[in-house]
């Protein structure tokens, strides 16, 4: 009977197919690696690996992508380069032929989605597993031996596969300007490739000895008379493996192809090493035999070595002879009758006996039992670092990187009469003492392999947790060393070569799931290989290496160039001729110079100590150190250029030195140095060199003495009998005093200084001579060093001294920062997102130049007179203006200014770091533990500041209590640091979901949170979720690390975890930013799961699907509930409607009672949306955007959009939008050839353009605005008319439209939210129309705005929300009153009053209520009810700061002013105004400024002394911001501006000024409306002709007094029938009409200041207000005092109300 075939044996379609159910199962199980992959169905008939398989080569294609490439298991086939690759095969599933993913998977998916959980991740794979995953099969099941090394024989079969072709495409790679990006792809092919390649050994039987660059060599270890049938089994495989996978065409154009050796016989093995590392070799006959076999094969060949072909039935074979006694050429088997390779494969399984015999993995080796002692002998094979990651729990795909490593590869070629046994005791010695060497260096001894005459020794510095910053360095003493070694004390040593190369490479595992190996992949990889054949015996590097060691020039030597096969560029190399000592000294002056265009920043505290130590020096005539410490590039060396520069400019003599590292080890080398620097000796030429210091040692040293710097400079003074009989310590204290004579004489003629740079590197007798030296000369030595614990006890000695001051280098400020910034830049300004202040002038510079390099920022001139723009791409420029960080221009005058931003189509977050900053992050990040780098490095995806609940979902295996010890860690380190309170998410649920929590939910969720309260006490940790990173860089850093597979995976999940709470917060109800925005742009989903993602079906890329089945937009079915209707607890409330004003005000009133009546406070939760958008929604759009996901990005860029501005912050919403734009592409100068590169519903188009209307609008781009604005209600099906007629036509059918629209049949409730959302953005774009057009005073922008007004009416009226409602109305009342409709305006002010009853139930119902206790106390104001308005301003001021709405609160702080100012309290007056600056002094509201300031300059004019802000800051404010299109655009605020300067110079006489601004207010008068701010500029216009005529002198009139009477009372009757809906200022107006028709010109003397005048006494003493003295004065001042001491406990809240 026939033994059942196994199921897991299948054919090569089934085979394909298994592994996309694989991954499909893998992805759905959260990244965890598999403990074991998934029993296929078992094959009706069983047959072994390729039965019946096509035998046609794949020509076309290359191997089939496979779960099992061990890039990254869990990423998928992120495959840009390979997506083509996936056959259609049987689903083994459904038994359906697909080229899709499972259905099951595809459901689960979805249902995941839906859930919004994370499936429970299978365990880990226990430890041995792991290890043995990673080890041959010879190496987990050899049996135990003693610590001796011993040779072991057996016999086997070996197949090597050499992948040609790689090495000259990572040659194509490294010519790529794009390296990180290639040699992503580059490690990709090739592990998709090998991985393949490994699991179709693996299915024959083979046990995976090593894959070692391009090489993959496998052993079938059997029995002697098993050979012949091992062999053909082995045969079949490799015709199998180049059928299959023989091919691979790249799209860079060069091929991958294999090259097959085989060979039979006596293979040996022998374990190299010791107790803590050892290494497995297999050498011998027959192995030298294979490594033949691929070097005489051609691409696509199989060729047998001779001794295999002895051994096979050679009849089964079509072979042809290529060399006599060396190989044979296998073209095919034959299949003779009654040969059948089945009964023949089941025949080789009894000669296997550790093949797998069940269907869940390809090895027994996963399954073993747990043993102790294999662990441990199976550890000694396995690299350190390595070992600690999986001894830390780290997943397999978490351990991949890309990083820069220095390679070291020893070549050891033996004499061919060496014997075997006499061998491996050569390499054992070798490996010994390299492998010490090596480690102490830092570095790894990674593999040893053999060739046909001797060995290599792969080791490889910097890998994961070995960064050193001087690896360079110490790889090329280390070698050196070995060099030495290795002639000296290996006799039977032939040859030594050793080359060194540094880059970034691939570090990580290569293989299948069941056997891979961590390995190197890259160019330098190739490179260092190369360099060991054409430099033969030699210690050679490349030009990288020779660079970044930093060692001197003359250790090295430079090579001829030569040809190398495959690389076309191999750079300069070196010869490293190892450490001499350095014949020309003192050579080495201070590397950087002062820089003469801007002075050194923030270092006044620094250079005090300089100065107090030459005070010291100067005047007690004593020696003096000042040490400056500070880490790598705080600006060390700028600061003693700059003393260097001071001390010159004061006439001391300066001797500059910079150390490097290789000085230390020179004993005296600094004060040689110093003093041949001294001597003047240090340049010049060696023939003068003794001439010159006999010159400078005459009166001072005796001459018979001069012999004794001999050997010190290199010259030869005649040997004297008394220096003749000295010892050698002797000769060494001579020096010393003579040196002392020397220097004293100096100082006395010229104060003398020593500048040391790095002087860390200073050697131990230097150190201790300087001491002695500051104790008996007054010298002045200034250094600098780097914090380390390595220095030598005389150093630490002198650091305790007396005369030695430390002085720690502090971080420059941010301010600072900006300024070098924008020097570096050549700008006035920067955008807000290239402000990355981390107090290193390093970083600054490095980043600037960097970003100039990359061709990244766009220059823009900065021009004086700001212009409107007409589209909408160049309003970059103009965005900038409206938020500038400038700084004080350098240059003159006439110079033309620019500022810079970044181009639309750059994404800051994916540019990678200049390569010196990234070697110091992983430095830093080296410096940590397996655990904290794991951990920083997921942090790092998520971004600048995460949650610690989407850290751990992104740490697998990670329980809370493990999680916060290693973040305490990392926080008591400051890697990371907790955020402040007010800055992290809210602990309350910021979704409200639909279904009802059950009481066990409930009891578990308190549970879980209780418990994590005791866990933070215990630890100490403060009571926040959120973190941040504080080490600059090293969140960029840890980021790059990352292979993109795995980012694209990560961020993948991070956006899943992040997509449900991406909406309003909590206490707002939840909801869109953009209202009901997901019903607009998702149809109710079907139960299939499908998504709006249909176009990505059919792409063949496997992860794309996953994310069009995972990342999906939000769905009505999974969001909160949106309340549009009344809830029947609310019924009782809502019965008595509030008919009349005084009835809403007593609601009011007791509302706020029963909130909180001891303190008067609302109870409500704050509002968290700021913390939403900062943690949710902005990072959401960058993992979008790295994922490729642009659809989903562009949703979410709209809503951080929205946020932005509900939260006032127009230069963000402008960024957000920015980037939308980018993602559509550029528009086509016709509408019929628009296409957008990202598919988006109408819906989502109009609202972009709405959002780009209110922008423009925030901006004074009115004209823009307008036309964003008629685009967007286009788009939205609500036409709006340009012309005239088209606005009486529209007029006439909105009137008729409400009536029309009741007969129309209700929508059905699925499509209910959808039309909701289309009404709320037409009635946002009906209110921006209204308006812009309201700027402007014209008749013809009056129609349009009250068109707009209709039908925004209209529109509110089907609007179900009573707050939507009210909040229409306040808007409509209001702008009845700048046009002067006193009876429109109290009618919609009582409508809004009708409508508030539910206000109080919602946090936007709030929101109404505020804006229409604003408009009352507006109303009040307007009216001249004046403590009626300051009671309704506090009131509203309250529930604004409770709701953070700085624009509404900034609009009622502007009320509460003009009411207090009024009623002439000023005081109060000028507690409002600082209020008002702390909210708009941090967010650079300009127009908030501009009304801040007008106020400011009423109290200058009226306050009778009282005093915000002086003259010339407002002055300053007005003349910066006097083009700005936004203020050009405040008619109304602008005109107050310029008429109270206007007065203010009058006062003082200077009548050219007061005519420049009287006559721009003469300009904007004619602009205004009867708005609180125009009636008010109108006043004040009014007040300076009044003023001009009591006090301008006749001889400056520029027409006659006639005239400019008339013209005055013309300007009074205009303002009289202009201004009837702002009866406060009528009487005052009318005294002072009164006065000029009383006076007419008087004839008064001069007066300095406005309080004195006439008119101002009219203003102070009249009577013409009603005053209600009800009221208290004090009651305001202290609320607000009670107001500031709030905000000084909670200053988070502060910053909050600010931003």
């Amino acid at each position: 009977m026939k033994r059942t075939a196994l199921s897991i044996l299948l054919p090569v379609d089934q085979f394909h197919c298994r592994s996309i159910f694989l991954f499909q199962t893998f992805k759905m199980s959260s990244f965890a690696p598999l403990k074991t992959p998934p029993s296929p169905p078992s094959a009706p008939s069983p047959r072994p690996p390729g039965a019946g398989a096509s035998s046609k080569v794949l020509k076309n294609k290359g191997p089939a992508p496979r779960e099992s490439a061990l890039i990254g298991w869990w990423e998928g086939p992120v495959r840009a380069v390979v997506k083509d690759w996936l056959p259609r095969g049987r689903n083994p599933v459904s038994g359906n032929w697909t080229g899709k993913p499972a259905a099951a998977a595809a459901a689960a998916a979805a249902a995941a989605m839906t859930t919004a959980k994370r499936l429970a991740a299978p365990p880990l794979w226990p430890i041995e597993a792991r290890l043995a995953a990673l080890l041959p099969d010879l190496l987990v099941f050899r049996k135990p031996r003693g610590f001796e090394p011993e040779l072991a024989t057996a016999q086997g079969v070996l197949l090597g596969v050499h992948v040609t072709g790689f090495t000259a495409l990572m040659d194509r790679f490294s010519l790529s300007c794009k390296l990180e990006h290639d040699m992503d792809r580059l490690a990709r092919i090739f592990s998709y490739y090998i991985s393949d390649i490994v699991e179709h050994v693996l299915c024959f039987g083979g046990d995976i000895l090593n894959i070692t660059g391009n090489v993959l060599l496998a052993l079938w270890t059997v029995e002697q008379n098993q050979l012949s049938d091992i062999i053909t089994l082995v045969a079949k495989c490799s015709l199998e493996i180049q059928e299959k996978f023989g091919i691979y065409h790249t799209r860079e154009g060069q091929d991958l192809q294999l090259k097959i050796g085989l060979s039979a016989g006596r293979i040996s093995q022998f374990i190299v090493g010791d107790e803590r590392r050892q290494y497995l070799l297999v050498i011998g006959r027959d192995v030298d035999g294979v490594q033949l076999a691929q070097r005489l094969a051609q691409a696509n060949e199989i060729v047998l070595s001779w001794n295999c072909w002895k051994l096979c039935e050679q009849y089964m074979f079509e072979v042809e002879i290529m060399r006599e006694d060396e190989a044979v050429k296998l073209r095919d088997m034959r299949i003779i009758d009654p040969f059948d390779f089945d009964e023949h494969f089941y025949k080789c399984l009894d000669y296997l006996p550790h093949y797998r015999t069940s269907a869940d993995i390809l090895r027994t080796a996963l399954e073993l039992d747990p043993d102790s002692a294999l662990e441990q002998t199976l550890r000694k094979h396995i690299m350190k670092n390595l070992l600690k990651k999986i001894d830390e729990g780290q997943p397999m795909e978490y351990i991949s990187e890309f990083r820069t490593v220095t390679i070291v590869l020893i070549s050891l070629e033996f004499h061919k009469t060496a014997w075997m046994l006499r061998l491996c005791h050569l390499i054992q010695e070798a490996a010994l003492y390299i492998s010490t060497v090596i480690e102490k260096g830092g570095g790894q001894l990674s593999r040893i392999f053999m060739f046909e005459t001797g060995c290599m020794f792969l080791c490889v510095f910097g890998l994961p947790g070995d960064k050193k910053p001087d690896e360079c360095a110490h790889a090329l003493e280390s070698s050196f060393n070995i060099f030495s070694f290795c002639w000296e004390n290996l006799a039977e040593t032939k040859l030594v070569s050793i080359s060194i190369t540094n880059g970034p490479v691939f570090c990580g595992m290569v293989g299948a799931v069941s056997r891979h190996e961590y390995t190197v992949i890259g160019p330098k990889v190739s490179l260092v290989a190369r360099m060991i054949t054409a430099y033969p015996g030699l210690v050679s590097c490349d030009e990288v290496t020779y660079l970044r060691s930093m060692l001197p020039a003359y250790n090295f030597k430079k090579l001829p160039e030569k040809m190398m096969k495959n690389i076309s560029n191999p750079g300069k190399i070196y010869e490293y001729v190892g450490h001499r000592r350095c014949i020309m000294f003192g050579k080495r002056h201070l590397a950087t110079e002062r820089n003469k265009n801007h002075s050194l920043l923030d270092r006044e505290k620094e250079l005090e100590a300089f100065r107090m130590a030459q005070q010291e020096c100067l005047h007690q005539k004593k020696g003096q150190a000042v040490l400056y410490e500070g880490g790598k590039g705080c600006g060390k060396s700028q600061l003693l250029a700059e003393i260097n520069f001071l001390a010159q400019k004061e006439g001391h003599r300066v001797l500059p030195l910079k150390l490097k590292k290789a000085d230390s080890k020179q004993c005296f080398y600094t004060i040689q140095t110093l003093m041949a620097i001294f001597f003047e000796i240090d340049t010049c030429p060696a023939f003068y060199r003794q001439e010159r210091l006999h010159k400078q040692l005459c009166g001072i040293v005796e001459e018979p003495l001069h012999c004794l710097f001999n050997d010190l400079f290199f010259v030869k003074f005649p040997l004297s009998f008394k220096v003749s009989h000295m010892d050698d310590l002797a000769r060494q204290q001579k020096i010393k005093a003579c040196f002392f004579e020397v220097l004293q004489k100096a100082v006395r003629e010229t104060p003398l200084i020593f500048l040391i740079d790095e002087a860390q590197y200073m050697d131990a007798a230097s150190w201790e001579f300087l001491g002695t030296l500051l104790s008996g000369v007054p010298i002045i030595v200034v250094m600098t060093l780097t914090p380390t614990s390595t220095l030598c006890g005389q150093a630490q000695h002198f650091l305790q001294s007396p005369p030695a001051v430390l002085v720690p280098i502090s971080k420059l400020a941010a301010t600072s920062l900006l300024r070098m910034a924008c020097w570096e830049l050549g700008v006035v300004s920067i955008p807000q997102e290239l402000q990355m202040c981390f107090g290193n002038p390093l970083y600054c510079e490095v980043l600037c130049q960097d970003l100039l390099s990359k061709n990244i920022l766009r220059f823009h001139g900065l021009q004086k007179e700001e212009v409107e723009n007409s589209k909408w791409e160049t309003l970059s420029a103009n965005a900038m203006k409206s938020t500038m960080y400038s700084i004080s221009p350098a240059s003159s005058e006439d110079q033309e200014l620019y500022v810079c931003t970044v181009k639309d189509d750059v994404n800051l977050d994916t540019v990678l770091l200049p390569p010196l900053l990234k070697e110091i992050a992983v430095n830093q990040l080296d410096q940590l533990s397996p655990e904290e780098q794991s951990l920083v490095k997921c942090a790092a995806v998520i971004g600048h500041s995460f949650h610690i609940d989407l850290l751990q979902h992104l740490l697998p295996g990670w329980s809370k209590n493990k999680l916060l010890e290693v973040l305490k860690d990392l926080v008591d380190i400051h890697v990371l640091r907790w955020c402040s309170k007010g800055q992290e998410l809210p602990t309350e649920p910021m979704l409200v979901p639909s279904s009802v929590e059950t009481e066990h939910t409930k009891e578990e969720t308190k549970s879980d949170a209780d418990s994590l309260l005791r866990l933070q006490e215990e630890l100490s940790l403060p009571q926040t979720e959120v973190l941040e990173f504080g080490v600059p860089l090293l969140r960029e850093g840890a980021w790059e690390l990352w292979p993109k597979a795995q980012q694209t995976a990560l961020h993948l999940e991070c956006a899943c975890f992040l997509r449900d709470l991406a909406c309003r917060c909590g206490s707002c109800h939840g909801g869109d930013f953009v209202p009901f925005h997901r019903f607009a742009i998702c149809p109710t989903k079907s139960s299939s799961g499908t998504s709006r993602f249909c176009s990505y079906k059919d792409t063949g890329s496997i992860l794309t699907q996953v994310i069009t089945d995972r990342l999906q937009l939000p769905s009505p079915q999974d969001t909160f509930q949106f309340q549009t209707e009344s809830p029947r607890s609310q019924e009782a409330f809502t019965r008595e409607y509030c008919r009349t004003e005084e009835e809403f005000l007593d609601k009011v009133n007791r509302k706020l009672a029963q909130t909180n009546p001891k303190k008067g406070m609302l109870t409500t939760k704050p509002c968290h949306c700021r913390e939403v958008l900062k943690r949710v929604l902005s990072p959401l759009t960058q993992h979008c955007l790295v994922i490729g996901e642009t659809t989903c990005a562009f949703y979410y860029l709209l809503e951080s959009a929205a946020a932005s501005l509900d939260l006032s912050d127009n230069y963000m919403a402008f960024f957000y939008l920015r980037k939308a734009s980018s993602l559509l592409g550029q528009p086509s100068a016709f509408s019929f050839f628009k296409k957008h590169k990202v598919k988006i519903c109408q819906f989502e188009e109009a609202t972009f353009c709405r959002l780009q209307s209110e922008v423009c609008f925030n901006m004074g781009q009115i004209t823009l605005a307008k036309k964003l604005a008629r685009r967007a209600l286009r788009l939205l099906k609500r036409s709006f008319p340009w012309t005239w007629l088209g606005v009486i036509f529209q007029t006439f059918l909105e009137k008729c439209w409400y009536s029309c629209s009741l007969s129309q049949p209700r929508n059905n409730p699925s499509e209910k939210k959808k039309k909701l959302a289309v009404l709320q953005q037409q009635m946002q774009c009906l209110s921006l129309l209204r308006q812009l057009y309201s700027l402007e005073a014209t008749a013809s922008s009056r129609r349009f705005a009250c068109l707009a007004t209709v039908m925004q009416k209209n529109s509110v009226k089907e609007f179900p929300g009573e707050a939507q409602a009210v909040s229409t109305y306040v808007a409509l009342s209001q702008f009845s009153q700048n046009v002067g409709d006193k009876d429109e305006w109290l009618h919609r002010e009582q409508l809004a009053i009708q409508k508030s009853s539910l206000c109080w139930f919602s946090r936007e119902g709030l929101l109404a209520t505020a804006q229409l206790m604003q408009a009352l106390a507006y109303t009040k104001l307007c009216l001249g009810h004046l403590d009626f308005s300051i009671k309704l301003g506090f009131q509203a001021h309250d529930i604004c700061r409770h709701l953070k709405k700085p624009a509404l609160e900034n609009l009622v702080l502007s009320v509460l002013f003009r009411s207090a100012f009024l009623k002439k309290k000023f005081d109060l007056c000028v507690h409002v105004l600082e209020s008002q600056w702390a909210l708009i002094s941090q967010s650079h509201d300009v127009l908030g400024q501009a009304c801040f300031y007008s106020a400011c300059l009423d109290l200058l004019l009226y306050g009778k002394g009282w005093l915000c802000r002086p003259f010339g800051e407002c002055l300053h404010f007005i003349q910066h911001y006097e083009h700005s299109c936004l203020l050009n655009s405040q008619s109304n605020v602008m005109l107050g501006v310029h008429s109270s300067l206007a007065m203010w110079f009058a006062q003082d006489s200077q009548w050219n000024q007061f005519e420049y601004h009287f006559s721009k207010a003469r300009q904007l008068v004619k602009r205004t409306n009867a708005s609180l701010f125009g009636s008010h500029g109108f006043v004040r216009f009014l007040e300076c002709h009044v003023l001009m005529l009591q006090k301008m002198p006749e001889d400056v009139f520029l027409q006659t007094l006639a005239e400019t009477r008339r013209q005055t009372l013309t300007y009074f009757k205009e303002f009289f029938s202009r201004c009837v809906t702002c009866p406060v200022y009528h009487q005052w107006v009318s005294e002072l009409k009164a006065f000029v028709m009383r006076n007419g010109k008087m004839s008064l003397t001069n007066i300095i200041r406005p309080f004195d005048t006439c008119l101002t006494r009219i203003w102070i003493e009249g009577k013409f207000l009603e005053e209600n003295n009800s009221f208290e004065q004090n009651l305001e001042i202290q609320r607000f005092v009670r107001e500031a001491d709030v905000n000084k406990k909670d200053k988070e809240e502060i910053q909050e109300c600010i931003c």
